[in-house]
C-alpha cells in the first residue's frame, strides 16, 4: 500500500460530513489498492448481539440492506476477536457462505472473508468485512488494509460521539418540555380550585366559611409541595446535564486518544516502509526524525549520531535550526544538552520557563523555547546518539507522559539506525 493512498484517506475522512461519505472513501481507498475485493460496514445491535444491516459501496454510493444475523453464528473464537476489536479475524474455510449470509456482492470466484469489529462507549457497535479473492502466495490483503481500517474507525467514531451528543439533546428537551407542561396543567387546576374554594367562601355562612378556608390551606399547600417537586425535579435534570458533558468530554478525551495513535500507527509504517526499501541515508535520517518530531508535534529538532573519533557526536538530521548550523556538525560529549545527555546517558526533560531559567543548558543553539526533551538512543548499552525536541505547535509543554512516548520511539529508531548502519552509511554521504 502507497504512503499517498493513506494521506488521501486522512483528507477523505476530515473532509465527510457524515458516515456515509467516510465509509465511500474508505472503499475507493480500498479500491485504490486492490479493485477486486469487497468491504461492507456491518452496524450491530449491541444489546441483542445480532448484525442488522450491511452498506456496501456500488458506483460511488452506498447499498443498504436489511439483515438480521446473530454473532453467535460465527466460530466462538471469531466472536472473541471481533468484540475486541482492533484486528481483522479470519472466517475460514466458511468464508463464501458466510458472504452470502451476509448478503456481500460476489467476488466470482473463492474469497476469504475478514471480520474486525468496531466499538463505542465500550460496546461493539459495528463490524467491518472485508471480502477478498483467495490468495495461495504471498500476504493477506486483510495485513495491507489495516491502516485505512484504523483511520476509518476513527472517522466512525467522530460520527458516532455527535449523535450520540445529538440524541442525548434530543431527549433532554423532550424531559423538560414535559415536566414544565406538567407542572403548568397541574398549577393551572390547583389555582382554579383555589378560585372555587375563596367563591363558596365568600357565598356560604360562617360554619361554611370555617370549611372552605380550610379547602384554600389545603390547595395552597398542594401548590407549594407542587413546587418543591418541580424544583428536585430541575435539580435532577441539572445533574443529568452536568454527567452528560461530563460524558462528552470523556469522548472526545478518547478520542483525541485514539487519533494520537493512528498518527502514530501511520508514521511507524513510513518509517519502516523506507528502511525496507533501503532508501539513501540522509533520506532515512530524516524519516526517522520526522518520525519522533512529527508525533510529539516539535517544530524544532534535531538528531545526533556517533561519529568515528571517540567522544564525538555528528548532527545527522534537523529541522527549524539556524541556517548556520549544517549536518555534519560535531559536537563533544559533555558539550551543551546533547552533550551531557550522552554522557550521563539520562534523559533530559524541562517542562516550563521557570525551571528553564534556572536551566543554564538553554543557551544550547539546539533549544529555543523554556520546555524541551533531549533523550539519549542506546541499544544493547551501546550509545547510538541523541534525539532532541523543543518549539512544541501551539505553545504546547512536555511532560513525564511525553518522555516515555519518546522512549518508544527513541527505541525504533534505534533499532533501524543499527540495521542499516546509518552512523557510518550517513557520514560517508556527508562527506561526499
Amino acid at each position: 500500500m502507497s504512503e499517498s493512498t493513506l494521506v488521501s484517506l486522512s483528507q477523505a475522512l476530515a473532509a465527510a460530513t457524515d458516515l456515509d461519505a467516510a465509509f465511500v472513501a474508505l472503499a475507493e481507498g480500498l479500491a485504490e489498492v486492490d479493485r477486486g475485493a469487497v468491504v461492507a460496514l456491518l452496524p450491530v445491535d449491541a444489546r441483542s448481539g445480532r448484525i442488522v444491516a450491511s452498506h456496501t459501496w456500488d458506483s460511488g454510493r452506498v447499498a443498504r440492506v436489511t439483515l438480521d444475523v446473530a454473532l453467535r453464528q460465527f466460530a466462538g473464537d471469531v466472536v472473541t476477536r471481533v468484540q475486541a476489536g482492533g484486528t481483522f479475524s479470519d472466517v475460514g474455510e466458511e468464508s463464501d457462505t458466510f458472504a452470502r449470509m451476509l448478503q456481500l456482492p460476489e467476488l466470482g470466484e473463492p474469497g476469504d472473508l475478514g471480520l474486525r469489529g468496531i466499538r463505542f462507549d465500550g460496546d461493539l457497535a459495528a463490524v467491518l468485512a472485508l471480502y477478498e479473492p483467495k490468495r495461495v502466495f504471498g500476504p493477506r490483503l486483510s495485513e495491507q488494509f489495516a491502516a485505512l481500517a484504523a483511520l476509518f474507525e476513527l472517522a466512525y467514531g467522530r460520527f458516532a460521539e455527535r449523535e450520540a451528543r445529538a440524541e442525548a439533546t434530543r431527549t433532554l428537551e423532550d424531559v423538560t418540555q414535559r415536566v414544565h407542561g406538567e407542572y403548568v396543567a397541574r398549577l393551572t387546576r390547583l389555582e382554579f380550585q383555589l378560585t372555587e374554594a375563596r367563591d363558596a367562601a365568600q357565598a356560604s355562612g360562617a360554619g361554611e366559611a370555617v370549611q372552605a378556608e380550610r379547602e384554600v390551606a389545603r390547595a395552597a399547600e398542594e401548590v407549594r409541595r407542587t413546587a418543591s417537586r418541580l424544583r428536585a425535579l430541575e435539580q435532577q435534570v441539572t445533574a443529568a446535564v452536568g454527567q452528560l458533558e461530563q460524558a462528552h468530554i470523556e469522548l472526545h478525551r478518547r478520542s483525541e486518544a485514539l487519533r494520537q495513535r493512528t498518527r502514530t500507527i501511520y508514521l511507524l509504517d513510513r518509517v519502516l516502509a523506507m528502511a525496507a526499501e533501503q532508501v539513501d541515508p540522509k533520506r532515512l535520517a530524516e524519516g526517522l526524525l520526522a518520525l519522533v518530531g512529527d508525533d510529539m508535534q516539535a517544530l524544532r529538532c534535531s538528531l545526533f549520531l556517533r561519529a568515528p573519533e571517540p567522544d564525538t557526536l555528528y548532527l545527522a538530521a534537523s529541522r527549524g535550526l539556524a541556517p548556520h548550523v549544517r549536518e555534519g556538525s560535531r559536537i563533544t560529549v559533555g558539550q551543551g544538552v546533547a552533550g551531557r545527555v550522552a554522557a550521563t546517558r539520562t534523559p533530559l526533560l524541562v517542562v516550563d520557563a521557570s525551571d528553564a531559567q534556572a536551566q543554564p543548558l538553554l543557551r544550547d543553539e539546539y533549544l529555543t523555547t523554556g520546555s524541551f526533551i533531549s533523550f539519549p538512543l542506546i541499544l544493547r548499552n551501546e550509545l547510538l546518539g541523541v534525539v532532541n525536541l523543543t518549539n512544541r505547535a501551539q505553545r504546547g509543554l512536555f511532560v513525564e507522559e511525553d518522555v516515555e512516548r519518546v522512549r518508544l520511539l527513541g527505541l525504533v529508531i534505534s533499532l533501524i539506525a543499527v540495521e542499516a548502519r546509518l552512523p557510518e552509511q550517513l557520514l560517508d554521504r556527508i562527506h561526499e
